[in-house]
């Protein structure tokens, strides 16, 4: 079977020219991924909107429906891991998706009926979070299996520019949803994004190596804790975990109020919401598409802390800006963040790959995933709770100043003195 996924592996990987591009699983993933994180993207811009404008929800209300969509990475990340690495992360990865299209779908469904609520719109934003904490680990583990170790770079560059381009012509397409359908209605896209999706999986022909056969004694509990030792152990991986979370703490905090920022603050149209936002995604674009170009020139570790500290910098030029022409300083500093938090994104990841044995893959990408997503929601329900108490506008220039601050973690670690990524270690050495 390991001669069989090399073989595969190693079709287009050889010769001159991108390789990822000729070869097919991987073209496959990337390709449903494109068209369900732009059904996403739409859901992001519509699933607030639906609070804001049909169901007249308060900035505390809004903070803790944002809250809702990330809680399930602080409850269930740690025994999905576990459970993820005992599995078919495939068959994981194409349940979540089913489910993913019917708990989406209600929303439209129950606005046509009349029905929507904002028990509903919690219900959905905490189901659809547990889904994709199970479809984003199982991801993150899938992707070593379809791609060599020396392209894991350029794979993940791809990956990320895919987010990022969601991210640009997702809002648009959802303001333009929102216009012609109503913000419930714009959600449809989501839904059948998701029948792409499995499509695509489906479609997959190499399949994973089996996992390990459970040891004597083995229960889940022993199997997350030896997830989370990796982790913490590991005098890198720890300091890259501490730099994310704390960014995701201050960046729930600065997505909780965003949109109230541009409706209730810049008085901008709810129609034009999502065109803003698709405008700091070009950001992205071009940190996913130069990350592996970047991280070449200046070095693939030392890119991590340079990322944060040096690209990130200028992006609290958003919190300044003001109605009229001013608006423009919102894409602006976001695309800022964008660029800056791709080319980080794709640095880390592709450390973490490296570094982590196959079995362990999946706990150790649920127990990074636990933290950094776990102060999602808390940075959300401090932006809801701080928007009330001191404004939209202060609180978006403390989001931004710490989540620039965050890459002190990764600066005051071995990452400083590294210019290159090592190659994969076994687990003996990697926890040293």
């Amino acid at each position: 079977m390991a001669d069989v996924v090399k073989d595969l592996r190693d079709v287009g990987a050889g010769g001159e020219g991108p390789s990822l591009w000729r070869q097919r699983d991987f073209m496959l993933l990337w390709g449903g991924q494109t068209v369900s994180e732009m059904g996403s993207a739409v859901t992001q811009v519509a699933l607030p909107l639906v609070a804001v404008v049909a169901l007249r929800a308060s900035t505390f209300q809004v903070g803790l429906l944002t809250a809702a969509t990330t809680a399930a990475f602080a409850l269930i990340a740690l025994p999905a891991g576990a459970l993820v690495d005992r599995g078919s992360k495939r068959s994981i990865m194409i349940g979540c998706d089913i489910l993913r299209l019917l708990i989406i779908g209600s929303v439209p469904l129950a606005a046509a009926l009349g029905a929507v609520t904002m028990a509903q719109l919690y219900v959905v934003a905490a189901a659809a979070g547990v889904c994709t904490v199970f479809f984003d680990v199982s991801y993150q583990s899938y992707v070593p299996s379809l791609v060599r170790a020396d392209l894991r770079m350029d794979a993940n560059g791809k990956l990320g520019t895919t987010q990022a381009f969601a991210q640009l012509g997702g809002p648009g397409l959802g303001g333009a949803l929102v216009a012609a359908f109503g913000a419930a209605g714009a959600m449809t896209a989501d839904a059948i994004s998701y029948v792409v999706s499995v499509v695509s999986i489906s479609g997959i022909r190499t399949r994973e190596e089996p996992p390990p056969a459970r040891r004597e004694g083995e229960t889940l509990r022993s199997r997350i804790a030896e997830g989370l030792r990796f982790v913490v152990r590991h005098r890198i991986l720890r300091r890259v975990v501490a730099c994310t979370g704390t960014a995701n703490l201050f960046g729930g905090m600065s997505s909780a109020v965003a949109v109230i920022f541009l409706v209730r603050v810049l008085h901008v149209r709810p129609g034009l919401v999502g065109v803003i936002m698709a405008g700091s995604a070009v950001g992205g674009i071009a940190g996913g598409v130069f990350a592996g170009r970047l991280a070449r020139r200046i070095g693939s570790a030392r890119i991590i802390w340079v990322s944060m500290l040096v690209f990130s910098a200028p992006q609290v030029v958003a919190a300044a800006a003001w109605r009229g022409w001013g608006v423009l300083l919102f894409p602006l500093g976001w695309g800022i963040t964008f660029f800056a938090l791709m080319v980080y994104n794709v640095a880390q990841l592709s450390y973490r790959q490296s570094v982590t044995p196959p079995e362990l893959m999946g706990r150790m990408n649920a127990a990074v995933r636990w933290v950094v997503w776990g102060t999602l929601p808390l940075g959300s329900v401090l932006g809801g709770i701080l928007g009330t108490l001191i404004g939209v506008r202060p609180v978006l220039w403390v989001a931004f100043i710490g989540s620039w601050a965050a890459g002190w973690f990764v600066f005051f670690s071995p990452l400083r003195h590294m210019r290159d990524v090592p190659g994969p270690a076994p687990a003996s050495v990697a926890t040293n």
